[in-house]
């Protein structure tokens, strides 16, 4: 009896020590999914507050104040009688459109006050009439109603209304003030669209600011980027994968391939420096020469990629086709290639993203300048978006952060697409063995 009672109780001192166990595994199991899902909900709430600053900062910048104006196209006051190329970059615009704002305000007779009155008005607004009396000569001596565009501190102060009950003044004066409440109340200062802000290249001025010229500069130096780096990294990938022998020759490739692909990009920065400019003498800030360090820096990225599609298609498909008489390289560029070409797109498409949202190596080849033409080829001076950013964030006026934060806003919609492509072409054209 005694034996049995021990018995008895050495088993429910197992089974307690067991449910103990179990019970210690279970919430260690809750511990780490509770880790991973305040992993995940961080992870989202830190993207949701970016993305939530970034956008409430750039919104704005896709609208611009506007100030309606009765234009005259006076003669006397253009300093010019026809309407010709030669007249045209002599012609006084600027006068007009004070001429302009004096009738509109004629109280305003100092000259201090009528310098704070022509400030109302942004200094390239001249250049928008020019575009308009060239487009149509006719209106030289007539009269119109145009929208030019307000200085960067007038349309800074409307729209921080909305933010505060005050607004952001910055040097705004209260005669100013004064000035512009009028034309609002007479319907004569609204926000429209800004097209500029798509339509120009870069500038001193906040309201004359655009992305234009960045974007072209990106999109000529990522398609210099991918006529060189797809169909080598491609070349490369095919070699290593299909014909090169396995040695320590090639292991030493592999091996500096995949670490290739963790250097900085600074360092890319600094050999296309060494290499392409210093030593080929190549032109600075052109598409060409940043469309070659972005090569350097994606083609690892494309190998490993192209190295794993490979590897991802079956051995039977080339040993089918070489059963059937196929050369070695019939089987990879008939059958082989074809097959791998979705999971290769895709590692193209990632690496042109990552090379679009790249820095510090187009700083080093000095595609940092103020570039304000839009550029015509890939050896003109340009800059690219994420330098253009760059460039905005450093500068003094209050009106360039929300440009600033609108151009992210353009460069995320852009990196968004791209890997949503990848993506889709990713699920469209796999194939499952």
């Amino acid at each position: 009896m005694t034996d049995s009672n021990q018995i008895q109780m050495d088993q429910r001192e197992v089974r307690r020590r067991i449910e103990a166990r179990l019970a210690s595994r279970h919430r260690k199991e809750k511990l780490f999914r509770g880790l991973g899902i305040a992993s995940i909900a961080f992870g989202v709430l830190a993207v949701l507050v970016l993305f939530t600053d970034i956008i409430s900062k750039g919104s704005s910048a896709f609208v611009q104040t506007q100030i309606q104006l009765q234009v005259t196209y006076d003669p006397a006051v253009l300093g010019i009688d026809t309407v010709d190329e030669e007249s045209l970059p002599w012609a006084n615009f600027d006068g007009v459109i004070r001429a302009a704002l004096r009738e509109r305000f004629p109280e305003v007779t100092s000259r201090r006050d009528k310098r704070a009155l022509y400030s109302l008005v942004s200094n390239g607004a001249g250049f928008n009439l020019r575009a308009r009396l060239e487009d149509n000569p006719d209106l030289l001596g007539k009269t119109e109603t145009v929208w030019v565009t307000a200085d960067d501190d007038v349309d800074t102060y409307l729209k921080s209304l909305s933010k505060t009950e005050d607004g952001f003044l910055g040097r705004t004066s209260e005669q100013q003030l004064g000035w512009i409440q009028s034309l609002r109340d007479s319907g004569e200062m609204e926000k429209h669209f800004n097209t500029t802000f798509f339509t120009n290249g870069d500038s001193r001025e906040p309201e004359q600011a655009g992305i234009r010229a960045a974007l072209v500069g990106s999109l000529y130096t990522l398609l210099v980027t991918l006529a060189l780096s797809f169909p080598i990294g491609v070349a490369a990938a095919i070699y290593l994968e299909e014909f090169a022998p396995k040695n320590r020759w090639t292991d030493l490739i592999e091996v500096n391939i995949n670490n290739l692909a963790a250097v900085p990009s600074i360092v890319f920065g600094l050999l296309g420096l060494a290499i392409f400019i210093n030593f080929f003498e190549l032109p600075r800030s052109a598409p060409l020469v940043g469309g070659l360090v972005l090569t350097l820096m994606t083609l690892p990225t494309i190998i490993i990629s192209s190295r794993a599609s490979l590897k991802s298609v079956p051995p039977s498909i080339r040993e089918a086709a070489m059963g059937m008489g196929a050369s070695r390289m019939q089987v990879v560029l008939h059958h082989v290639l074809p097959l791998a070409m979705p999971g290769m797109l895709t590692g193209a498409i990632i690496g042109m993203a990552q090379a679009l949202g790249e820095t510090a190596p187009l700083l080093m080849i000095g595609m940092v300048a103020f570039i304000v033409d839009v550029p015509h080829g890939i050896t003109d001076p340009s800059t690219v978006l994420p330098v253009q950013i760059f460039l905005w964030a450093d500068s003094p006026e209050r009106a360039f952060v929300e440009r600033t934060s609108a151009a992210i806003m353009v460069l995320l919609a852009v990196l968004i697409t791209m890997n949503t492509c990848a993506v889709w072409l990713r699920k469209k054209l796999e194939r499952r063995w």
